[in-house]
């Protein structure tokens, strides 16, 4: 055998291989934040040639966003087991239920935090307020309310000082006074407002629409709504 057939059968090395992790393999943390155990976190890998997967941990969901050379071209929200303490103090592992519009809306204060808040983010905003708590009225202090004021402040304020979405966002489920599971009719409804009020007549991809309607997604895959 001559040296060029010993070069053409040289063994192939993992060095040679490289494999974009999909989304459906994100990995993330066997807990519930709600318990006590861990906190809220980010998984992020990398699979090269641009491509990036983040999973953000939310309580029973992992919010993966995958983006290519920093666009965003993928998000979900996936349900994730849950470690509940029992009597005798040992770990059980259930699988949450339906995920929410308050921890939706968490969840975009997660993966489009950053964003300063425009009209068409309060616009979806005040949407799913009102389909979280089935009252049309605005809550004084409540999410729209904050949303609202953020978007017309941030009209008037330099880009480094605007306020943003995960100001508004953050403990959303905390600060709603009732909540619900998140639907394809809610999803909808949200994702009419923020169109309608975007200039372009377009959503962003990973806002509040876009986790909304995961997380109906999710609950139409996984329960009958």
């Amino acid at each position: 055998m001559n040296q060029e057939q010993q070069k053409e059968q040289k063994p192939v090395t993992t060095a040679d291989i490289k494999v974009a992790q999909p989304a459906a393999h994100a990995e993330g943390l066997l807990c519930n934040e709600r318990c006590g155990f861990v906190g809220r976190d980010d998984v992020t890998m990398d699979g090269g040639h641009g491509v990036t997967v983040t999973a953000t941990e939310l309580p029973g969901a992992r919010v993966v966003t995958e983006t290519v050379d920093g666009q965003v071209v993928g998000h979900h929200i996936e349900a994730t087991p849950v470690l509940y303490q029992n009597d005798a103090g040992v770990g059980d592992v259930h699988h949450q239920g339906v995920i929410t519009i308050g921890e939706a809306l968490e969840a975009t204060a997660r993966t489009a935090g950053s964003k300063a808040v425009e009209q068409s983010d309060a616009a979806a905003i005040q949407a799913a307020e009102v389909r979280a708590t089935g009252s049309n009225l605005l809550i004084p202090g409540g999410l729209a309310a904050q949303a609202q004021s953020a978007a017309t402040l941030n009209t008037s304020t330099r880009d480094e000082d605007k306020v943003t979405l995960s100001e508004v966002l953050t403990d959303a489920t905390v600060k709603l006074p009732a909540d619900k599971a998140a639907t394809r009719e809610d999803a909808d409804g949200v994702f009419n407002a923020e169109r309608r009020n975007n200039p372009n007549s377009t959503a962003h991809p990973t806002g509040v629409a876009a986790s909304i309607s995961a997380a109906a997604n999710l609950n139409e895959k996984e329960f009958v709504m």
